[in-house]
């Protein structure tokens, strides 16, 4: 007996040292290590070369303090500030609550309904700069397709939408809502699909219908996917330049552009491009909030919808 004790001891003690503990924290040698390294080197050569190095470069070339001395002093910026929060607030907000309210509609089980989601989602599958350049043709002057069907149905001229700040920037924002807002429409619908059918029923039974149902079961269970969404879309509007710079491109007089096309105007057609990063690198105290909000909104213990 006690000559098998041993021989039954052996296999533990070789399985413990020679694999050296759980195979998660075995440290790498040998040709593993080299394999590991031939692996990750052109993904970190890639990362170094077109993340870490131009935003880098950009906190450098924005680092001077006499850069944002400029940009208060400049009119035009003032202007564009206002510009850019006007079309982050509405547009974001708007195209998120009519996604919400639309995935509702979309989930209908009549045929018609089914029918419409196929061309609703157009937009969203054409390329943005064409997108944005057939909404510029659809406005510009009277020679477009809304003043031309004003003209040809009631018999009055449109507006000359360019023309006019508030015109030109709702323009934008409307484009900007008809480009995106399929997208989100189909986030939402997935997660309208992920409710157990159970819940609606028992609020049925409980008498709440169609807007209670919606305050109470709805929106309640989607708000954690509400506000991710609406931070990450945030992000997205505030770093978009082709939505200003294809559909009004500024007009009336560069007073309808946002931080992204006035960074490109300073640094291509002015030739500043220290002023043209510091007008862009102005929005990092609202996106490092967003950032971390979302952040920690992604890091939740639980799954939620």
């Amino acid at each position: 007996m006690s000559s098998t004790q041993p021989v039954l001891a052996a296999p533990g003690r070789i399985s413990a040292r020679g694999q050296g503990g759980p195979l998660g924290r075995r440290r790498l040698r040998g040709a593993d290590l080299r394999w590991a390294i031939a692996f990750i080197a052109p993904y970190a050569a890639v990362f170094l070369a077109f993340v870490v190095y131009p935003f880098g470069y950009a906190l450098w070339m924005g680092a001077k303090p006499a850069l944002y001395a400029d940009l208060a002093a400049d009119p035009i910026y003032l202007t564009t500030l206002v510009n850019t929060v006007i079309f982050v607030g509405l547009a974001v907000n708007l195209k998120m609550f009519l996604a919400l309210l639309l995935s509702g509609f979309f989930l209908q089980r009549r045929w018609w309904i089914r029918a419409l989601l196929a061309p609703f989602i157009l937009p969203w599958l054409i390329a943005t700069a064409q997108a944005c350049v057939s909404f510029h043709w659809m406005l510009i002057d009277q020679r477009g397709l809304l003043d031309g069907l004003l003209s040809a149905m009631f018999g009055v001229d449109g507006p000359i939408w360019f023309n006019s700040r508030a015109l030109a920037l709702g323009s934008n924002i409307a484009a900007y809502i008809w480009k995106w807002l399929p997208f989100w429409t189909v986030i939402f619908i997935a997660a309208r699909m992920t409710i157990p059918r159970e819940i609606y029923d028992a609020a049925e039974v409980d008498g709440a219908t169609g807007v209670r149902r919606f305050a109470h079961v709805t929106f309640p269970l989607l708000a954690n996917l509400y506000l991710i969404c609406t931070l990450v879309s945030t992000l997205w509007a505030l770093g978009d330049f082709t939505t200003v710079y294809l559909v009004s491109g500024g007009a009336p007089a560069l007073t309808t552009d946002v931080l992204a096309t006035l960074g490109y105007r300073y640094a291509f057609v002015t030739a500043k491009p220290a002023l043209g990063v510091a007008a862009v690198m102005s929005a990092l105290p609202l996106l490092i909030p967003i950032a971390i909000v979302l952040i920690r909104r992604l890091r939740t213990s639980e799954v939620q919808l």
